[in-house]
């Protein structure tokens, strides 16, 4: 049968979702512990692979098996095998035609900038530290332009193997609460390293380095050398993935906690 999971995870000890050798992948951990639940070898498919250090409040993955187990017992059994810096949420029977990575419509992501003079003891694993004041309004207007379907090849990795660089990016805000500025971004799906990219621009514009076009001129060139600073992964959190009615998954979307 075909079991869909949402997780949950602290990506700052880890070297990135996808299993490497000889490294701490959260794949691996995820992999290890459901084998143990199932008492067989387990493989999982991935809505989405994050990078080394960051987040996921809402990841999920589909895998096989012959194992009967509850939905109880799939929980419960692969917590108990987890690291803490790893959680299963759910986890259910699903239909066959069900796939982690292509049913999805749309994935939602969270970037956390901790705006202030001085960094933080508590939170420096967790969100992105920002000592320049920025301006939200400047952000949010350079983000208007890059709102919509385009060619996203200026905010995608050097070494990004995505065959095709157009994504319909549906909604990109920014807000203020407090200390920290939240970026958040909603689209059909990301690049590599897309929605760091654009964290990198609209933060060099809301510190004032650049004016607001500047991002719609990144956009237009096609050309990742023209664009900005990658920026870090610490304030990174995949929260949300979206499917069709028709699979049933839960919404487990929720805020990752800041304000």
């Amino acid at each position: 049968m075909r079991i869909a999971a949402i997780l949950e995870y602290d990506g700052s000890e880890f070297c990135g979702w996808q299993r490497q050798d000889q490294t701490r992948t959260v794949q691996q951990c995820v992999e290890e512990a459901l084998s143990q639940v199932a008492n067989e070898p387990i493989q999982v498919v991935v809505a989405g692979r994050t990078d080394a250090g960051v987040h996921a409040a809402a990841q999920v993955i589909h895998f096989d098996t012959s194992a009967t187990r509850s939905e109880y017992s799939w929980v419960r059994g692969a917590n108990s095998h987890l690291p803490p810096d790893v959680a299963l949420l759910w986890a259910g029977e699903i239909s066959d035609g069900f796939h982690a990575r292509f049913s999805a419509t749309g994935r939602h992501y969270h970037y956390v900038v901790l705006n202030r003079p001085i960094r933080s003891a508590h939170v420096r694993d967790r969100a992105t530290w920002e000592y320049r004041l920025l301006d939200v309004v400047r952000m949010q207007t350079a983000a208007t332009h890059l709102i919509g379907t385009h060619d996203f090849t200026s905010f995608r990795a050097i070494e990004c193997q995505a065959k095709n660089p157009v994504r319909e990016l549906r909604a990109l805000t920014v807000e203020r609460h407090g200390e920290y500025v939240h970026i958040r971004a909603y689209a059909n799906a990301f690049l590599q390293h897309m929605v760091r990219n654009i964290a990198g621009v609209l933060m060099a514009i809301g510190a004032g380095e650049r004016e607001t076009d500047w991002a719609r001129e990144i956009l237009a060139a096609r050309d990742r050398r023209r664009g900005g600073v990658t920026a870090p992964p610490d304030g990174l959190y995949l929260t949300d993935v979206e499917y069709p009615a028709e699979f049933n998954l839960p919404r487990l979307a929720r805020d990752v906690g800041f304000w």
